[in-house]
């Protein structure tokens, strides 16, 4: 039952937020400043690239690729939910490294059409956690 309303609650909030128009292109890139996997400072780097369509105004679908210094380079696919302007939770499978990262994140609106992002992934089969800055433009 819990778990009932706690659905409801989300579903009855679609109407209020969004994140951006429906249609809209976000293009971003962004670099892990902290990874629980690193073994010292600037020993190892990953960097991520990304382009989200949102399909609605609250959920958008994305591709991207991950490329890391000392290990095989992935395609990326997933999704973002924003639960408002700022915030969103994150999901993506990534091919080549063979995991999939769970995540959430926050955007700071620079100007009307530039973000900057910062957010956490989980990494569920490697069981790491990383945190990465980027930035983000959105094409309307």
């Amino acid at each position: 039952m819990k778990k009932l309303l706690i659905v409801v609650f989300i579903l009855g909030m679609v109407n209020w937020v969004s994140a951006q128009s429906t249609s809209d292109i976000m293009i971003g890139g962004g670099v892990d400043f902290i990874k629980t996997d690193n073994p010292g400072v600037f020993e190892k780097s990953q960097i991520g690239f990304e382009v989200n369509y949102f399909v609605v105004r609250h959920f958008a679908v994305g591709l991207g690729a991950e490329i890391w210094s000392n290990q095989k380079n992935s395609f990326a696919m997933g999704a973002r939910w924003y639960a408002n302007e700022n915030v969103f939770l994150k999901f993506k499978g990534l091919i080549g490294a063979n995991d999939v990262a769970l995540g959430a994140g926050y955007a700071k609106a620079l100007t009307q059409y530039l973000r900057l992002e910062g957010m956490g992934d989980f990494y569920v089969n490697s069981t790491e956690f990383g945190i990465r800055i980027g930035l983000a433009y959105v094409i309307k």
